[in-house]
């Protein structure tokens, strides 16, 4: 006999579809919307079609903002994958130990944005910042407020001090969960530390180095508060990524059809890279 279909289990479902349609799906159309139209005020809008998409993708302030958010991309990941990694290979597996360094771990990552770079303006400060005096002391001119390396220097070591705990905790739980017995075994056989990290532990950690990654880069491309409150995007232009440009575009000079079609490249952006990070490197764990 045919099992019945049972039709009431999607009601179970419906709350969530709908708080993902207003949440997310309708915002979406309504910038689609605003991609393709123009408007004078007074809420009258034209039919532009893609005159907007062909603006932005032809036009050198979203190139450089796209290479500044690339470059920054590539640092930050260069820098905190490698580092969380070697944190947690050197976290206690038990111990009073585990839950001190979790929790210090955790910390960072239970600042909100803004205060992340409220603290990192003020520590960068000449006149009562211990990073700015500290660094005036020792005779380096620091400022990150005029000049644009110090100001990259800045946002780049704010955001490895703010989430490579984020690749500390995801390493780390996919470390516990190996067997004491491969160990046992690598030991009986005279592996040495790399052999024990390049065959045990570097498999074990694939899936969620793949998690650290794909997270890392699409917040890391999206970042926003932080290098706004520290640098505002200055000095000049250094460091306005893509999305402090987009908001510049939308609520500073109130260009709604441009910033729509911005959001929207923006949005593919993400997308494409994310889905070639995931597929490289579920293709690389598959042939390992």
């Amino acid at each position: 006999m045919d099992k019945p279909w049972n039709n009431k289990a999607w009601f179970m479902v419906l709350p969530v579809l709908l708080l993902v349609a207003f949440s997310a799906v309708i915002p979406l159309m309504t910038v689609v919307n605003y991609s393709v139209q123009d408007t004078f005020g007074n809420n009258q809008f034209f039919w532009a079609g893609t005159e907007w998409y062909e603006e932005i993708l032809h036009s050198d302030r979203f190139h450089a903002a796209l290479g500044r958010n690339l470059v920054f991309s590539f640092i930050i990941l260069a820098i905190e994958v490698p580092l969380g990694i070697v944190i947690a290979l050197n976290m206690p597996r038990r111990g009073w130990g585990v839950p001190a360094c979790l929790v210090l771990m955790a910390l960072p990552l239970l600042i909100p944005w803004n205060v992340v770079g409220t603290i990192w303006q003020v520590f960068g400060r000449n006149d009562i910042g211990l990073l700015g005096h500290t660094l005036e002391s020792l005779g380096i001119k620091y400022n990150y407020v005029q000049n644009p390396l110090h100001a990259w220097f800045t946002v780049i070591i704010m955001d490895v001090w703010h989430w490579t705990s984020l690749v500390v905790l995801l390493c780390y739980a996919g470390l516990v969960s190996i067997p004491d017995a491969f160990y046992q075994a690598a030991k009986i056989d005279g592996a040495s530390r790399w052999a024990v990290f390049r065959y045990i532990q570097l498999p074990k950690m694939n899936r969620v180095l793949l998690i650290a990654v794909l997270l890392r880069f699409m917040d890391s491309f999206m970042i926003y508060t932080e290098p706004f409150v520290v640098t505002g995007g200055g000095p000049g232009n250094s460091t306005t990524f893509l999305s402090i440009d987009l908001v510049k575009i939308a609520i500073g000079q109130f260009d709604l059809g441009p910033a729509a079609a911005m959001s929207i490249i923006y949005f593919l952006i993400i997308l494409l890279l994310s889905w070639i990070f995931y597929t490289v490197m579920t293709n690389y764990d598959a042939e390992r």
